[in-house]
């Protein structure tokens, strides 16, 4: 059997032809200019490539599925400087015959020391109400080990097993940081920047291929991150109407506007701020997940970003 080859080293074998086993995180069949082609997201524990079938795609697409683990082979390429390949064969394979942890991308953090550092921000939150929520959350081991394991995103910023976490620590950080330079509540921004994204452990199914549950489709994480925070507060004794208020406002309008699906706009200093560092955090990681995807070493472009509609420069 031929040995895997990493995405990460597929600059090596540009120009070269290819057997390895990948995991099908993306699938669409598009219509071309004469036929219909499928295109492919091939990933590993290491990152993804993307992949083109160009012959026969429609009777290909219906043999295997997103979340399948296929033995592919094909030819590298670059393409606009961007590493791609070109499948010529693609067999599924028997879920025995491999370990599915080797194909689910994971956070390069270590999970204990983020871990750590979540719990770290929980003992600095010295109100009592707000201390007693955060711990009511985390202290639950299903939540946590759900929180620890889930992506941030499916496509664009840490989308990958711990992205969740990798990126919660890292807005708390920026929060943190900014409030020894603004006028905040401090203990409120810390909580809100670490509940801010909780409805993404309910939001997004990891199995194979990282999907958006019914859930998650239908009612989105912000609204279900409100819930879970309404719930764990009326769990507490006496918890205060006007601090709850306030920190259901940062969870319910930290995507800033409306046409980015925040319920509300953000109307406190916390909330602004809070706004601010997650779209920092999101949009600095995508774009580092861009730039550092597989690519030929003289490219001097990453490759398209929709989102943002534009290409990064990286020489």
């Amino acid at each position: 059997m031929e040995a895997k080859i990493l995405t990460s080293d597929l600059g090596h074998y540009l120009n070269q032809e290819i057997i390895s086993e990948y995991l099908v995180t993306q699938k669409e069949l598009r219509e071309g200019t004469k036929d219909f082609y499928l295109r492919l997201r091939l990933s590993d524990k290491n990152g993804s490539v993307m992949g083109n079938v160009w012959n026969n795609a429609r009777a290909v697409a219906e043999k295997f599925k997103e979340g399948d683990v296929v033995r592919i082979k094909g030819m590298v390429i670059s393409y606009r400087s961007q590493l791609q390949i070109t499948i010529n064969k693609i067999q599924v394979l028997d879920s025995e015959e491999y370990d599915l942890q080797d194909y689910i991308e994971t956070t390069s953090k270590d999970i204990t020391k983020l871990n750590d550092k979540l719990f770290q921000y929980i003992e600095q939150v010295g109100n009592k109400y707000l201390n007693a929520l955060l711990r009511s959350v985390f202290e639950d081991k299903e939540m946590l080990d759900r929180f620890c394991r889930a992506p941030a995103a499916k496509t664009w910023h840490h989308n990958y097993m711990g992205g969740l976490l990798e990126h919660t620590v890292a807005v708390t950080r920026i929060c943190d940081l900014l409030a020894h330079y603004y006028p905040v509540d401090r203990e409120l921004l810390i909580t809100g920047a670490i509940l801010h994204d909780i409805g993404k452990i309910i939001e997004y199914n990891l199995v194979s291929a990282i999907d958006f549950t019914p859930e998650g489709r239908l009612l989105g994480h912000i609204s279900l991150g409100d819930e879970i925070v309404c719930k764990r507060a009326a769990g507490i004794n006496n918890f205060p109407p006007a601090l709850l208020m306030k920190l259901r406002h940062l969870i319910l309008s930290h995507h800033g506007e409306y046409e980015k699906a925040s319920a509300r706009l953000p109307q406190t200093i916390e909330a602004m701020m809070l706004h601010h560092a997650d779209n920092l955090d999101a949009q600095v990681t995508g774009v580092a997940q861009l730039i550092n995807s597989p690519q030929i070493q003289d490219s001097e472009w990453s490759e398209y970003d929709k989102l943002n509609n534009r290409f990064y420069y990286i020489k």
